[in-house]
């Protein structure tokens, strides 16, 4: 039977491994925690600083940064201007030596005249002509059996309400630009109370437009004014011998005798009495 002394001497052997071995596991924790805590706490770069690669960044794929499609760019074509049509405005403007407003009106065989080159006095008010007014409801009176119902929108105008539109339209498009499309005061067909600007009711988008002239009541009104004493002014083409660009809306009164010859004749008032 063993003794008790020799029972107490294996078991401090059996105890000296563990001894042993907790004495070098305390060590290394010991320099583990002291490590990291040289790298400032941060385990990756301890990790990395003694060559242990660290597999969580191992495991986070790179993201690739997507490849830029090249657009290749279309030459750009310039495109040359379209040359403006050229107009003949010789003649054109036609005040030159006729700034001075006469203290009569002109008259050339019996008929009034009023134009860049034969103005009215500013003092010339007869107002609207009550017989241009009922040859124009006879016209439209006929017209409405064709279905057009006719409306003069604007007929006698005073020296003075012309100075007012004339400065409007200076003010807006330049003194070059109205001359072509509105009298100054004094030289405003207008004034005689024997100019109509005509359009058809409810088509108001069409008045003193160049559109009139296209659409159905404009076409009827071309072709049948010259029965009523009425001739259209300022025809297309014209603007050399007038002075003023086409208005297919502006038709002046001039009798049931004269109208119908200048017509037919397919010429203006000036080119008529070789003004």
């Amino acid at each position: 039977m063993k003794s008790r002394y020799s029972l107490l001497q294996k078991k401090k052997k059996r105890k000296w491994p563990y001894i042993v071995s907790g004495s070098i596991l305390g060590v290394l924790i010991v320099a583990s925690v002291g490590w990291i805590w040289w790298n400032d706490w941060d385990i990756d770069e301890s990790l990395t600083a003694l060559g242990i690669p660290n597999k969580a960044e191992e495991s986070i794929p790179v993201e690739e940064k997507p490849v830029e499609e090249t657009v290749e760019e279309e030459p750009v074509v310039e495109t040359p201007p379209v040359a403006e049509p050229e107009v003949d405005l010789s003649g054109a403007k036609g005040y030159e030596g006729h700034e001075t407003l006469p203290e009569e009106p002109t008259y050339v065989e019996g008929v009034l005249i009023a134009s860049k080159k034969y103005p009215l006095p500013s003092t010339y008010a007869p107002g609207e002509s009550k017989e241009a007014r009922a040859a124009f409801t006879e016209m439209a009176a006929e017209a409405t059996l064709s279905g057009y119902e006719l409306i003069a929108f604007s007929t006698y105008r005073s020296f003075d309400y012309q100075t007012t539109l004339y400065e409007k339209y200076v003010s807006n498009d330049g003194q070059e630009a109205a001359d072509r499309y509105s009298a100054r005061p004094g030289y405003s067909e207008h004034q005689t109370g024997l100019a109509f600007d005509i359009g058809e009711q409810h088509f108001e988008q069409h008045f003193a437009r160049e559109s009139f002239g296209e659409t159905e009541a404009g076409k009827w009104v071309a072709a049948n004014a010259h029965k009523y004493g009425f001739i259209m002014r300022y025809p297309n083409g014209k603007e050399k011998n007038t002075g003023y660009m086409y208005e297919p809306w502006h038709f002046r009164y001039v009798g049931k005798e004269l109208a119908p010859k200048i017509y037919e004749a397919e010429i203006t008032l000036e080119e008529y009495f070789d003004l």
